[in-house]
């Protein structure tokens, strides 16, 4: 009876701590998008690549862990994560304290501006007065989302979509007049290709934190505390052995961290 007492005892501190539900993380499972050049998208070949799919791949060897890449569409994203479907989503999120309340995030792992795009020639300068009316497409549920709604939601024409690659078409099909998105994707996803040829950026960058937060950073669920330390660590350790300026030279010519 002692013994089956002691056992119970120790059961409950275990549960207590945690100590029962501890990982070794030798394996994590990260949420992808696969639609967000250059940072994430899928080759010809079915496989995943871009800028998110290589720091993935080096922060997994720095932890010495396997990584796992589950694709996934950006509107379930978090959704996902919460109902454990992966581990840890890498995927150009911006950490935001609106996001805050749903996750917990690592330090950021780069931070780019956001920037407005439309047709060369359509406009000369950028205002509230010059873009009454216009038809401006956005990814939905995004930082870029929530500005545009916030900031001009009263005098613009919103159209939300899915993924950056159904904006950009419908951009060049003239069904809306401008998009607001990441500067990044936007150079290396459409204005560098033969598609984008005739468009340009317009306007200021935007980074206010209010709405752009601190950069991009890696969500994991708040009960994973010593993944988000173990991924802090791998970041930390990237940038110091060199392996991330050769990722980030593999798709960009200038420092794509910030400041």
């Amino acid at each position: 009876m002692k013994k089956l007492t002691l056992c119970v005892a120790l059961l409950a501190f275990v549960l207590a701590t945690g100590t029962a539900m501890a990982k070794d993380w030798k394996k994590v499972r990260i949420g992808v998008e696969g639609a967000y050049p250059p940072f994430s998208y899928v080759e010809p070949d079915g496989t995943l690549a871009g800028f998110d799919i290589d720091i993935a791949k080096a922060l997994g060897e720095a932890m010495g862990a396997e990584i796992v890449l589950v694709a996934q569409d950006w509107d379930g994203i978090i959704p996902a994560l919460l109902a454990k479907k992966y581990d840890a989503i890498i995927a150009s999120m911006s950490i935001t304290e609106e996001r805050k309340k749903k996750v917990a995030f690592s330090k950021k792992y780069y931070n780019t501006p956001a920037k407005f795009v439309c047709k060369k020639g359509s406009m000369t300068e950028f205002s509230k007065d010059t873009i009454k009316g216009k038809r401006i497409g956005v990814q939905r549920a995004t930082i870029h989302d929530r500005y545009l709604t916030d900031n001009y939601g009263d005098t613009v024409e919103i159209k939300r979509y899915g993924s950056q690659d159904e904006a950009y078409l419908d951009l060049t099909a003239g069904r809306v007049d401008m998009l607001l998105a990441d500067s990044v994707a936007l150079f290396d996803g459409f204005l560098q290709k033969e598609e984008g040829k005739d468009y340009q950026f317009i306007g200021p960058d935007l980074s206010d934190p209010k709405w752009f937060g601190d950069g991009a950073g890696i969500a994991i669920r708040k009960s994973d505390g010593d993944l988000a330390e173990k991924l802090n660590m791998a970041i930390d350790t990237i940038r110091a052995n060199g392996v991330y300026k050769k990722i980030q030279d593999k798709y960009f010519d200038f420092n794509v961290y910030g400041e």
